[in-house]
């Protein structure tokens, strides 16, 4: 037995059927809105502070290791200058002496180079210590920031996750019933229009949402639903009032147990 040919009227309610769900589906993404985005970018940015973070704590670390080692340098040269100084006292003649007070001279170089460097190392020090303190206080406040908009989003999608995988799944099922080409062109119109409808009904003589008022003949051709006919103003697809009326009065059970 021959497949029974899928009439027009058929298929206009089936275009109508997925334009519904799909606009339910943009609603609910509507009411999540740019949450997640939002959340995504206060995540990234709080992992970009930690990464500084440890880097700051990381020069901090050798900065105060440089410190230690340069109050232990100048300890090392005070202790030499000490003993040369108490070598000096049993030097037999001026060499030795001159040579001795040469060496004290170096080592007091050398504890004025390093005081001068404890100085600048100190100086830098506070300034890591400053930047740690307000990086930490930055991840602190974007962290409630954080917390607050992912409770937020955690919130929308509990109420809205079960519903979108219901019309998802009933979206999946009519695309299933409709032709490959009416299908893409469908895609094509709801991808170029800003709001979604690719598929609208006559509202007081013109297309929904346009002010382009269709013909009186043209609106009795739509009324027959003997073809597929498309808004020449918006290129979306037109449908009657009474068509759309029965088909929302229909898919209102697949909506009706969500409040949102």
């Amino acid at each position: 037995m021959a497949e029974k040919e899928i009439t027009v009227e058929q298929k206009l309610r089936t275009l109508y059927d997925l334009q519904l769900i799909d606009s339910r589906i943009d609603q609910i993404r509507a009411i999540q809105g740019e949450l997640p985005l939002e959340v995504q970018d206060l995540e990234d940015e709080i992992e970009g502070l930690n990464t500084r973070l440890g880097r700051l704590r990381e020069e901090y670390q050798k900065a105060e290791d440089g410190l230690k080692d340069l109050r232990k340098a100048i300890l090392e040269s005070k202790d030499a200058i000490i003993r040369y100084e108490n070598q000096q006292k049993s030097v037999r003649n001026n060499r030795e002496y001159d040579a001795l007070t040469g060496e004290i001279e170096y080592e007091e170089l050398n504890i004025t180079h390093a005081e001068k460097m404890i100085r600048e190392a100190s100086i830098k020090l506070e300034a890591h210590k400053s930047n740690i303190a307000a990086t930490e206080e930055k991840i602190q406040t974007l962290g409630g920031k954080l917390s607050v908009k992912q409770s937020e989003l955690d919130g929308i999608l509990a109420e809205t996750q079960r519903e979108m995988e219901s019309l998802q799944v009933k979206a999946d099922e009519i695309s299933t019933q409709i032709e490959p080409r009416l299908l893409t062109a469908y895609r094509k119109i709801r991808a170029r229009v800003h709001n979604g409808l690719a598929v609208v009904s006559i509202d007081r003589g013109a297309s929904e949402g346009s002010y382009f008022t269709i013909p009186a003949q043209r609106q009795i051709e739509i009324a027959m639903r003997k073809k597929i006919i498309a808004d020449e103003n918006s290129g979306r697809i037109l449908v009657d009032p009474a068509l759309a009326a029965e088909e929302k009065e229909k898919m209102a059970p697949l909506f009706a147990d969500f409040d949102i």
